[in-house]
This record gives structure tokens, C-alpha cells and sequence, in this order.
């Protein structure tokens, strides 16, 4: 073999790895431009078709990557009617939603606690939108694997109907009695009363909101592009939404006395805006906004039939007290919520929502009177089975 012949060979493996080094840096830059390129092209599309308005303002709220425990914890205040003392009073009133828990230490957790009175195990989580239930039905499959029961969820619906007629009642009743104990159902569904068909009650558990909050989210959730797109993706013979009402903003919507912002007492909405309705039960009288029926029977199946309803704004409040009430189906729930976070709390957030005034929110409010009535009512009684647990503090 000639000199050049064995130089060629011993510099072939050589010139090969560098030839392949190059061609990989070469393709990184390239991928590194062809991201960069379609981040823009994402945020021109935002710009020109979510947009409307105070467009810094939007962007921002486009760009916020924080998680929505951050962001509907913001919105919690302290009630300015109580007479705190100190600093450190205000601390402790904050961190358990403005009440003091000292009135509820005394309480024996046995006498707030549904759980005993359900013989069979089976749980109904009859999820209300937009507070954070998409996370916790995450959290409860989880837990499935975790704490051996079985989970079963209702598959996507065309149009989700919350009211049943009563064969349909009587149909779900059946579904969810035939499941072997212990099992967890999960479906947007007004409240039932399974005695009402000779069949053992189930255990409830579900989540509220500050219901001004739930129903600005709910507005923006249905107009984000990936909402749409999902639901034309699993039912193509839906009709696309039209532009304009797109790009409809919250603000507008409620200044102008657009048909949809309108909350009237009594309204029947399709909406999800009645909070109520969902705790009331499949009652006609249970349907419309803002009534005292809904109102007083919501708290009436709440006292007797729910184990525990979870406040979104206290996460961990909600879970201890799950972990505390449920164990059976909550047994570790804090700890895999919050190990698992990054993925829980990613699930169904919103980055297309932009920021709503408090102007906006307080005139919005005066038509929630008996629903924000009940938010509160909820939360003074998730505290109450906290305290009552005298745990000693984090």
C-alpha cells in the first residue's frame, strides 16, 4: 500500500467525526431558529386575534407562566370587619382565609365529618367547572393506584347536560351502584339523591371558587384556540365560533350589557355561572341564578351529604382536611399534589386570560349576592373541619 493510501486511511475516522460534529452543531442552530421563529409566530397570533385593547397590559397576562394557585390566591382578602390585633394576627387570619380558628378548636371533627354515615364506599366528585377540578380528578386517578380503588370518569359530552331527566337519573344512579367498593365517579352533574331511587347514597365531595373569579375564567376558557380546536377534534360537525365573538373581552362584554355578561336573579344559564345549582340538586327550582332556594338547599345537601367541599383559593387547607375526612380515597393527597406539581397545576390553565379590573369585578358582584353567600359558607366550613382537627401548625 502507498503512503498516501495508509495516511488516507488513518485520517478517514478523523475527518468523519468532525464532518459529524459540524452537521450536529449545524442542526441544533437550525432547530434552535426554526423554535424561535414559530415562538414569534404564536405570539403575532395572539397579538392579532385575542387581543383587544390594553394590549401591554394582555401580553403580559399572555406571557404569565404562573400557576393558577398563585393566581387565585391574589385574590383573597382578609374581611376588614374584624377587629385584628397585630401583625402576627394578621398573618395567622390570612393564612386560614380571614377566620380565626380558635372559635372552632372545640368542635369534635366527628360531628362535621360525612363519612360515618356512608355505609358503602363509593364517592361521587360532581365537579363544578372551573375550579380546579380537572387538577383534582387528576389527583383522585393518582391516588387510584396509590390507595387501591377504582376510578371511573364520564367520557366528553356533545353538550354537557348538568340537569337529567329522571330516567336519566335513574340511569346514572344504577351506573354508578353496580361499581365494585371502593370507587370514585367523576361527572359535571348537578347534585342527586340516590334514595330517591331505592339505591345507597354515595359520599360527595367537590370544589368551589369565589364565583365572580369562576365565571371570568370560564368566559376566557371558552374562547382559548386550543378549547375550540379540541372540541371540533371530537365532535367535527360542531360549528367554529365566529371572530368577533372571539375576540369579545370580559369588560366590554359586561359594560355593554352584552346578553352574555347579563346576570340576572332567576336567569337559566348555559354558562355554568349558577354555583348553586350544582350543590341544589336536579330540582327545577334549583335552576336560576342567584335565587334563595338554590341558596338554602345547596347549604341543606352540603351539612348532610357532602364529606368535604375544597376551597381552590386554599389548596392546602383543602387537602389536609381531605386526607383528614376522606382518608379511604385521600390517604396521601397533599404529598402527591404537591410532589406532582408541575404537572397538576398546568392542567386546564389559561395563558390567553387577561387581567379583569376590580371595577369590573364589584359591579359583576352585586348580581352574585347569594352565590358569593355560599362560597362563603363553604369556606367557613372547610375551616372549621381544619381547626377542628387541632393539628399543630406547619
Amino acid at each position: 500500500m502507498t503512503t498516501i493510501g495508509r495516511l488516507w486511511r488513518q485520517n478517514v475516522p478523523a475527518r468523519v467525526s468532525e464532518v459529524l460534529a459540524v452537521v450536529s452543531v449545524t442542526s441544533t442552530f437550525m432547530l434552535f431558529i426554526h423554535t424561535s421563529h414559530l415562538q414569534s409566530q404564536l405570539a403575532l397570533y395572539t397579538n392579532n386575534h385575542i387581543d383587544h385593547g390594553s394590549s401591554s397590559a394582555h401580553r403580559q397576562s399572555y406571557q404569565d407562566t404562573n400557576s393558577l394557585q398563585r393566581e387565585v390566591e391574589s385574590n383573597v382578602r382578609i374581611s376588614s370587619s374584624s377587629n385584628i390585633g397585630g401583625r402576627e394576627d394578621v398573618k395567622v387570619r390570612s393564612k386560614h382565609g380571614g377566620f380565626n380558628l380558635e372559635e372552632f378548636r372545640h368542635i369534635d371533627p366527628l360531628t362535621l365529618n360525612n363519612t360515618k354515615n356512608h355505609r358503602k364506599l363509593t364517592m361521587v366528585f360532581n365537579r363544578v367547572p372551573k375550579v380546579g377540578s380537572q387538577s383534582t380528578m387528576e389527583l383522585l386517578r393518582t391516588l387510584s393506584y396509590r390507595n387501591g380503588f377504582t376510578f371511573h370518569k364520564d367520557r366528553p359530552q356533545k353538550v354537557e347536560n348538568i340537569k337529567l331527566t329522571e330516567r336519566e337519573q335513574k340511569r346514572l344512579v344504577q351506573l354508578v351502584d353496580v361499581f365494585r367498593p371502593p370507587s370514585v365517579y367523576v361527572k359535571h352533574v348537578c347534585y342527586i339523591n340516590f334514595t330517591t331511587f331505592n339505591v345507597t347514597q354515595p359520599l360527595y365531595v367537590n370544589m368551589v371558587r369565589d364565583p365572580v373569579e369562576r365565571v371570568i375564567s370560564w368566559y376566557y376558557y371558552v374562547r382559548a384556540p386550543w378549547y375550540f380546536v379540541e372540541r371540533k377534534q371530537a365532535f367535527p360537525e360542531l360549528p367554529l365560533p365566529s371572530s368577533a365573538w372571539l375576540r369579545k373581552d370580559y369588560e366590554t362584554c359586561v359594560t355593554t350589557g352584552d346578553r352574555e355578561c347579563r346576570y340576572k336573579e332567576g336567569d337559566e344559564r348555559p354558562d355554568f355561572a349558577q354555583l348553586t345549582e350544582f350543590f341544589c340538586g336536579q330540582e327545577k327550582k334549583c335552576t336560576g341564578l342567584n335565587t334563595d332556594f338554590a341558596l338554602q338547599k345547596a347549604k341543606e345537601n352540603v351539612e348532610r351529604n357532602y364529606a368535604v367541599v375544597g376551597v381552590l383559593e386554599d389548596l392546602n387547607t383543602t387537602l389536609t382536611v381531605l386526607e383528614h375526612y376522606v382518608p379511604r380515597f385521600f390517604k396521601g393527597a397533599k404529598a402527591v399534589y404537591w410532589n406532582h406539581v408541575q404537572k397538576l397545576s398546568k392542567v386546564n390553565r389559561n395563558i390567553y386570560k387577561p387581567k379583569v379590573s376590580q371595577a369590573i369585578k364589584d359591579m359583576v358582584r352585586k348580581n352574585f349576592t347569594r352565590e358569593i353567600e355560599f362560597y362563603e359558607f363553604c369556606r367557613r366550613r372547610l375551616y372549621m373541619q381544619y381547626a377542628a382537627l387541632n393539628l399543630p401548625e406547619d
